[in-house]
């Protein structure tokens, strides 16, 4: 996941209006939703969070694109590694785990 993006099925915007019944609450809302790449990959949600380019990467699509490549690129080569049952072992594992959220 690139570092500045999010993933929410609902804006921290919208949580907030239904929460605190006012927007302005849109920052608590965020931090409590946990919807940045940082907090994901510490709830084992993503693989790993892509560095963009300096200002983000809509500043720089190419340099953005790059990283996203050579990332994708190389969780690929280590992917091709494993048996096809060792895979499927493992992504099953990985979906399992998805809500588990003692000890986190």
């Amino acid at each position: 996941m690139m570092e500045n993006a999010y993933y929410s099925v609902i804006s921290p915007e919208g949580c907030a209006a239904i929460l605190w019944k006012h927007r302005k609450h849109a920052p608590e809302a965020a931090e409590a939703m946990k919807i940045a790449a940082p907090d994901l990959k510490k709830l084992n949600l993503i693989d790993g969070v892509i560095a963009e380019p300096i200002g983000g990467a809509h500043h720089d699509h190419a340099a953005a694109a790059l990283a996203l490549r050579d990332e994708v690129s190389q969780h690929l080569q280590q992917l091709q590694t494993l048996a096809p049952a060792d895979l499927l072992r493992q992504r099953y594992e990985k979906f399992r785990q998805y809500g588990d959220w003692r000890g986190k």
